[in-house]
Order: structure tokens, then C-alpha cells, then sequence
């Protein structure tokens, strides 16, 4: 795969995930780094004629604006800046989560508003190419800039931090020893400007926009998998209705269900006998839609901070202006994230909801719980539990924590957001789901090997295929920890999704 050229303008989630999941590569388009030298230059110009008040270059930060830096201290400023900003606590990100991170930060530089010295610039390409990925905690910021986490990057590009290099946790000196660099030499500002941006909020953030979008293609698949064990009524998936209420997200759902139910019996005439399902089978593509169309709101908005300066003060090079603002105030798309999380919540109570339903013979006409032999094997009645604890999790994690904030530095920052926890509390979520939807598969596949239908979809026969692979029919009573386990692997990892998808190709191509 070419390297990605880097421009500060056009960076999608899509590729983002290819540089931060699959480690391809970066470069800097020549305008972008022009842009960079430019603001770099109008900043250097101010620092040494000292003819205006830049914050964070000849001033403090925070309440400490009122504090003069003199510039024979601008490096052992910058160093000291780093070291104090060096609050977070762990767990620490993964080595995705930090190339993520990284990216997002670098092409935020790229716009030329910053005045990062060009030297660091070039120094978080090289991290990201030779695979250097500094220790970088999770906890500590309340998301009005990550500055007690971003620290961590800054300080390993000095030489004075840790990181992880192929697979080993050392110095970052000796890393970049071993890979020929040198440690940077920060000068006016940059210490503020490798601390100051959202960068580990948006880094999460774009990851977790591609997973989300995986699990709701997942929750379509469990969706249609517990149509055929259920035998429901596929007037749910009828196009006409959808396109007098053309909402593009349910929509979407309807038709990848119908996709993976080509060729079913539920298709066959006088299959069912209910005219209507139960709300949570019936309305199942509206809710999945609905998040869809909650994840394309917040997409567009964090693409456009992906793109966007978050840096105070904005450097305009052009204008030959250096202007103070609240650039890096994210509310906008953290807001968006957190109504993510209550549309999770309701897919997570929906998906719940199946699966009760799916336990009683007065809807299915299969034996209760979905047992092989009734009054010898329990089979699926005491996991309601689980479900139900986890999807009151999920209940509990989709409040809202973007206005639990606090004054801080005396008064001066009286704003915050959470924005890491947002995500973090998000992808809780979303692990969640994937147990929940992992355990709906193994009632689904019991039903459907219950019911012995004479045609399944050609997308849910391959699903099924691939989990009896793994596991098999409740025959018996046994330890549902480790189906519930292994389940939950096939999902997140995508497999049984890969499978389904592969088998109706053709389809969604067209």
C-alpha cells in the first residue's frame, strides 16, 4: 500500500483506520509542510522581536498568562511545560489508539496554524513510519485539550519519555537510537503546541466511527438470523414503506437484512402465521437505522475537525496575524457522540428484547428456551441474566458526562467536555453489544436448528455455517461462559460478518 499523503485537508476516517489498524504509512504533501515552515517563520519573526504578547510562546498558559517568558528560557520553558503537563493516569492506549492519536494531531499541523517548529513536524511522520508509538494514558483530561495525556508524545519525541517499539517498552531514546533519529529541540511554543489539541478525544473518537459501523452491519446480521429462527413476518422488510419514510439509515438496515435472507423460506408464501411481530423484531431496521443515521451526523462533524486547527492561538500566516480563540472548544462533535451512545443504548434494549422473545414458545412455537428436551436440559433460560446485566450497563453508560465539568486553573478554565471518557464509556458500550448480540446468534442458531427450516438466507447460511464451525448445538447443558466467550470472538472479530458478507457479494453490489 503507497503511503498516504498527508495534505491537512482531506483526511477521512477511512483512511485514518488504515494508518492507525493496518500501519500503512504517511508522507506530507510539499504545500502542507510550505504551510508549516510559513507559520513556523511569522512565529519565529514575533519571538525574536518580541513585539507582541503570543500566549504560550513569551507568555504562560492558563492563569499563568500574565507570567513573561524571556527567550534565553524558551527551551528549558518548553521542556518544563511537558514535565508539568505529564498528569495522566493509565490504563494506556493501545498501539492503534496511539497511531490514531498521532495522525490526528500531525494533520491538524498541516494546516500552518500551529507554529510547530517544521523539525517536530517531520519527527511525527517518522514516529508513525518506524512504528514508534509512545505510552500514551487514557485518563486525565477533561477534553478541553488533552493536555495531560498529548504530554506523553511530546516528551518522547525529547528523548525523555517511553515507548513501545516492536513490541518491546523502552526509552524513547533508545528507540530512536535505534532507528537513526534524533530528539527534538523545541523552541518558541512548542511545547503548547504538542500538548494543546483533542487529538487523543478525535483519535478515539475515528476509530470507534469505524466500529460502530461494523457493529450495526453485525446487528443487522443477528437481526436476520433471529428472523428465521423466530419464523417472523418479513412484511418488516418490504422496500415500499421504506420510500414513503426515506430515512437513509433504516433503509440501509432493511436492505442488508433482506440481503442476507436471499433465498429463505421465510420468503415462501403463508410462512408465518402473526400478522405482526413483537415491536423489538418488527421495528429492529428502524432502530439500527436510526443509529446509522446518528453515526453520520457525528462522522461529518469529527471529519471536519479532523481537517480543522484546534490550536489557540490560530496562527495566519497569510494575514501575518497571530490571533487568540477557542479553536479547540470540540463540543460540537462530542455532542454528537454522546447522543451515539444513547442510540447504542436503545439497540442494545432492542437487541435484548429478541432475545427474550426468542425464549418463549408463545411467540416461536419452539420449546421454552430453546431447550433440546424439555424438563431434562435448561439450555438458554438463566443467561437472561447476562444480557440483561450488560444491557443495563449500557443503559448506564449512555449518560451523558460532556457537562460534568469543573473551573479550573482559577477561573480561567471554566469549560471542559470528558471528551476521552466519552469515547472510552462508547467503546465499553460497543464491547458490550458484541456479547449481547454474540449470545442472540447462539439463540438464533438454536432456533434455526430447532425449527429445521427448508432454506435459509444465503447470508445467514454462511453465518451459521461458520459458528456451528466454533460451536455447536445445545444438545445438553454445558458452560455458556465459554460459548457466550467464543461467540462474543467471532463478532468482534468480525468473522461471522466476513462470512455472511462474502456470501451474498454479488448482492450488495448491486
Amino acid at each position: 500500500m503507497e503511503a498516504l499523503l498527508l495534505d491537512g485537508k482531506s483526511l477521512t476516517i477511512e483512511k485514518l483506520v488504515e494508518v492507525a489498524r493496518e500501519g500503512r504509512r504517511v508522507d506530507i504533501a510539499q504545500e502542507a509542510m510550505e504551510a508549516v515552515e510559513k507559520s513556523w517563520a511569522l512565529l519565529h519573526r514575533t519571538a525574536a522581536t518580541g513585539s507582541q504578547k503570543v500566549y504560550g510562546m513569551n507568555t504562560g498558559v492558563g492563569v499563568n498568562k500574565d507570567r513573561e517568558i524571556s527567550p534565553r528560557y524558551y527551551q528549558e520553558y518548553n521542556r518544563n511545560m511537558l514535565l508539568a503537563h505529564c498528569d495522566g493516569v493509565e490504563p494506556f492506549a493501545t498501539e492503534v489508539q496511539v497511531r490514531a492519536i498521532m495522525l490526528v494531531r500531525l494533520n491538524n499541523v498541516l494546516l500552518g496554524c500551529t507554529g510547530m517548529h517544521p523539525d517536530l513536524v517531520r519527527l511525527f511522520r517518522e514516529f508513525l513510519n518506524r512504528r514508534i508509538h509512545p505510552l500514551v494514558p487514557l485518563r486525565g483530561s477533561v477534553g478541553e485539550g488533552d493536555i495531560t495525556l498529548m504530554s506523553l508524545v511530546g516528551l518522547a519525541m525529547i528523548g525523555e519519555g517511553e515507548v513501545l517499539y516492536r513490541g518491546e517498552r523502552m526509552p524513547s531514546l533508545e528507540a530512536m537510537r535505534r532507528e537513526g533519529l534524533s530528539p527534538a529541540t523545541l523552541g518558541p511554543k512548542d511545547g503548547l503546541s504538542l500538548v494543546s489539541t483533542n487529538a487523543v478525544g478525535a483519535g478515539l473518537a475515528a476509530l470507534l466511527a469505524e466500529e460502530i459501523e461494523t457493529l450495526i452491519d453485525t446487528a443487522d446480521l443477528t437481526y436476520a438470523m433471529t428472523m428465521e429462527g423466530f419464523k417472523g413476518n418479513v412484511s418488516t422488510l418490504d422496500p415500499g414503506p421504506y420510500a414513503r419514510r426515506p430515512y437513509a439509515g433504516q433503509r440501509q438496515s432493511m436492505e442488508l437484512a433482506r440481503a442476507f435472507l436471499e433465498g429463505s423460506y421465510l420468503w415462501q408464501p403463508n410462512v408465518t402465521g402473526a400478522l405482526q411481530d413483537p415491536l423489538s423484531i418488527r421495528c429492529s431496521p428502524q432502530v439500527h437505522g436510526a443509529v446509522r443515521d446518528a453515526l453520520a451526523y457525528a462522522r461529518g462533524l469529527l471529519e471536519t475537525h479532523l481537517n480543522s486547527s484546534d490550536d489557540n492561538p490560530c496562527i495566519l500566516f497569510e494575514e501575518e496575524r497571530i490571533v487568540p480563540c477557542g479553536n479547540f472548544e470540540p463540543l460540537n462533535w462530542v455532542l454528537a457522540f454522546e447522543m451515539l451512545g444513547i442510540a447504542l443504548s436503545h439497540l442494545s434494549k432492542t437487541a435484548a428484547y429478541r432475545i427474550l422473545r426468542m425464549g418463549s414458545p408463545r411467540f416461536t412455537g419452539l420449546s421454552r428456551f430453546l431447550t433440546p428436551t424439555d424438563a431434562k436440559v435448561h439450555a438458554f433460560g438463566t443467561i437472561q441474566k447476562v444480557f440483561c446485566a450488560l444491557d443495563a450497563e449500557n443503559r448506564h453508560l449512555s449518560n451523558p458526562v460532556s457537562a460534568d465539568y469543573a473551573s479550573l486553573s482559577e477561573d480561567m478554565e471554566d469549560r471542559g467536555n470528558n471528551t476521552p471518557y466519552v469515547m472510552l464509556k462508547t467503546a465499553k458500550m460497543i464491547d458490550n453489544l458484541y456479547i449481547i448480540l454474540g449470545i442472540e446468534i447462539l439463540h438464533a442458531a438454536q432456533a434455526i436448528d430447532l425449527r429445521k427450516p427448508t432454506s435459509l438466507g444465503k447470508g445467514t447460511h454462511a453465518a451459521q455455517e461458520a459458528l456451528r464451525e466454533t460451536i455447536p448445538f445445545l444438545d445438553t447443558d454445558r458452560n455458556l461462559s465459554v460459548d457466550v466467550a467464543a461467540a462474543h470472538r467471532l463478532l468482534a472479530e468480525r468473522r461471522l460478518l466476513a462470512r455472511a458478507k462474502e456470501a451474498v457479494r454479488e448482492k450488495l453490489r448491486s
